[in-house]
């Protein structure tokens, strides 16, 4: 396991191992074949750094970037230490190294055709020819703005319906009389969609045509409200730039299963194992 020391001040932290992901390595400037320093007759490079990063992922970001390269040459001398150490002992030779070896290059070429041969194919015009098929129809939920004024009694909700009636300005009387946290916003809840707020309050705000108001206090369990809508609109849809990532997973996704599918049939699978051949349902049973 990959453990990243900071040595000034000298303090230790372990990180996880984790699989090579499409995006997760940052390649450094320099070539990847430059020498960062050196243990015994062992060199140290930029692209094992670049490794070093990958292997690290997401616990490097509990340090400033300025730190990341003297955490990862730190980690790297360390496992070359501790490797040629294992060498002389003769680790290297074991059967069960052996075995852990030949998966970890297995997982590698596994990851490097995830990284080149199907997520290095998917194009940024790719990208925008599946959002433009998945959004071309695209129809948004309604989104209501709705301003409300809440009290504790319906005398009180009355009373504020009766100065509304009056002429009295929404928003004033909401920074006035309003109990609720946006009272100081003059009662504003901006937009929202069904669903997201107390059944009362949303189907009396659904009878509502935009600049109206209502006319009978509405009860809910945190008191009385007095709604005004604003405006409903339907919600826009997301731009490109919010849901490439997720699309372009989405055609990652596609691809690796129809590249599976071909690979299956052109390639003889034989489970030897009678239980691991059975589907996961009967194999969950017991006679």
């Amino acid at each position: 396991m990959l453990r990243i020391s900071m040595r000034r001040p000298v303090q230790a932290l372990a990180v996880s191992i984790l699989a090579m992901s499409l995006g997760s390595a940052t390649l450094l400037a320099a070539e990847p074949d430059d020498v960062v320093a050196k243990v015994g007759d062992a060199e140290i490079t930029e692209a094992e750094l670049a490794f070093a990063a990958q292997d690290a992922g997401q616990e490097l970001q509990r340090f400033p970037p300025a730190q990341w390269r003297q955490l990862l040459l730190d980690a790297m001398v360390d496992m070359e230490l501790m490797a040629q150490a294992a060498r002389e002992d003769g680790l290297d030779q074991d059967p069960d190294f052996q075995r852990q070896l030949d998966f970890l290059e297995l997982q590698a070429l596994r990851n490097a055709y995830l990284a080149q041969k199907i997520g290095g194919t998917i194009s940024e015009d790719d990208v925008k020819a599946a959002y433009d098929a998945q959004f071309a129809d695209f129809e948004g939920a309604e989104e209501m703005h709705a301003r409300h004024i809440l009290v504790k009694e319906k005398a009180e909700a009355e009373a504020l319906v009766a100065e509304l009636d009056g002429g009295a300005d929404f928003a004033e009387l909401a920074r006035e009389k309003s109990t609720g946290p946006s009272g100081p916003n003059g009662g504003d809840l901006g937009f929202f969609k069904s669903g997201q707020m107390v059944k009362p309050f949303e189907e009396a705000v659904m009878t509502l045509e935009p600049g109206g108001y209502t006319k009978e206090p509405v009860e809910t369990q945190f008191g009385w409200h007095v709604i005004k809508l604003e405006e409903k609109r339907r919600e826009e849809k997301p731009a490109l730039e919010e849901v490439g990532d997720s699309l372009r997973q989405q055609i990652f996704r596609e691809r690796y299963q129809a590249r599976m599918a071909e690979l299956k049939d052109t390639m003889k699978v034989e489970i030897l194992d009678d239980k691991l051949s059975l589907p996961a349902d009967d194999g969950a049973k017991t006679e």
